[in-house]
């Protein structure tokens, strides 16, 4: 059964170095529904999981100049303190409601999801053009957005356990003149760092499984590394509606819409095969066009 986590952990890792989105939505229903894993042990390794992988990531990301540090710190700010008093919230609600509690603020993030993926895809739709952020400065309402944005996100991820990448992702998207494989890069840099402190508090408290997290890594960290470099071969407008299909599969499974599982697999999986096609394609006319050239070249 190993290899099967090593797969499991390819296909996460390429999906989140691509968009940044979608591994713990991901993760945790694969480890509970198909390895039949105990959900507390199903989250803490997932997050534990996803902390390692996405440092690989945010380090390849910071490199290729992916990352807005300085806007990833000031989320941080208002994310690391807030994911804990979520986590703390979580439990009191779970022991008081049980699990409903849970689910009824997944439900919620879902709903909220579905409505930025069609206004991310409307908004690429009308804006063909990318934004210009080269000189982009942070001003001090940026700065004080950051704070508010971390510290709504960090409080939603330690009390639903899922959405960090959606969330942010999302966020960044609308609020700030970013390109898109920027809000990549500038996502997984905050949410490795914001990932360490929920993954220490499940290691003390005894819910990280490490066998299952090193087979998980051995896929996922190849993956993370290939899919940051797609986000540089993406156009900037097939990235953006990238972004809003994993929101939209995102919501649909925490609304836990009835198949959403094969939806979500199907979907992935179409997409996949379409992103392996466009990069041939690619791939081939730049090799045609190389070709082409040299004959012009010799002359």
């Amino acid at each position: 059964m190993d290899w099967e986590f090593v797969l499991a952990g390819l296909f996460t890792g390429l999906l989140v170095g691509t968009t940044g989105m979608g591994g713990g939505s991901l993760m945790t229903p694969i480890l509970v529904f198909l390895f039949g894993i105990a959900p507390a042990t199903a989250i803490g390794t997932d997050i534990a999981h996803g902390a390692a992988f996405k440092t690989v990531s945010a380090v390849q990301h910071r490199r290729m100049g992916n990352v807005r540090a300085r806007l990833a710190g000031w989320m941080l700010i208002g994310s690391a303190p807030t994911s804990l008093v979520g986590v703390w919230l979580a439990e009191k609600l779970t022991d008081r409601y049980g699990d409903d509690a849970k689910s009824v603020m997944a439900q919620v993030l879902g709903a909220a999801l579905l409505f930025g993926c069609v206004g991310l895809i409307a908004k690429s739709l009308i804006h063909t053009s990318p934004p210009d952020d080269v000189e982009w400065q942070l001003s001090r309402r940026d700065r004080v957005a950051a704070v508010v944005i971390g510290a709504l996100g960090g409080f939603i991820v330690g009390l639903t356990s899922v959405g960090s990448g959606v969330f942010f992702g999302l966020t960044l998207l609308v609020i700030f003149p970013l390109r898109a494989h920027k809000v990549v890069g500038t996502d997984i840099f905050h949410a490795a760092v914001l990932l360490y402190i929920a993954g220490a508090a499940h290691w003390a408290a005894g819910n990280v499984d490490f066998g299952i997290l090193f087979w998980l890594l051995l896929g996922s960290i190849p993956g993370v590394l290939v899919g940051g470099r797609l986000t540089l071969s993406i156009p900037e407008h097939m990235l953006r509606l990238t972004l809003a299909g994993v929101l939209g599969l995102a919501g649909i499974k925490l609304l836990d819409v009835p198949g959403s599982g094969v939806i979500v697999v199907v979907a992935l999986s179409a997409g996949l095969v379409a992103l392996l096609v466009f990069l041939g394609r690619h791939s081939w006319i730049r090799i045609q066009q190389a070709r082409a050239s040299r004959p012009a070249a010799m002359d």
